[in-house]
């Protein structure tokens, strides 16, 4: 198990950009696949993006391909998502996750979530 805390949310303009952070604690981290998600308000929570836990693969949400980075330094026990270009639809709580094997885009498959943090992109 490892306990996540997200952190770099904030208000921006529309095509600002962010970069939020995922602190991980716990000796298995670079043994567990990292996702992140976003849940706007009134709607059902999605996938964003997610990263090997090799830091090899990545995949994304087809809303944010082109935009979004997701990154992880196993040494530090972070993963990031740099958001360019955003937009007043990106508005969200972001929330990373964890899970032991590959890649998965599908929210049952992770074991351990974050708090969540705020994004607000003004128009």
């Amino acid at each position: 198990q490892v306990q996540l805390v997200e952190s770099g949310g904030g208000l921006v303009q529309a095509g600002g950009s962010l970069r939020l952070s995922c602190a991980a604690s716990g000796r298995t981290f670079s043994s567990r696949s990292m996702g992140w998600f976003r849940q706007a308000p009134g709607k059902e929570r999605e996938f964003v993006a997610a990263i090997h836990w090799s830091g090899t693969s990545t995949f994304y949400a087809d809303s944010v391909k082109g935009r979004f980075t997701i990154s992880r330094d196993n040494a530090k026990n972070t993963v990031l998502l740099q958001m360019d270009s955003l937009k007043p639809e990106d508005t969200a709580v972001y929330y990373c996750a964890a899970r032991v094997g590959i890649i998965s885009q599908q929210q049952s498959r992770y074991d351990d979530w974050g708090q969540g943090t705020q994004v607000t992109v003004s128009s």
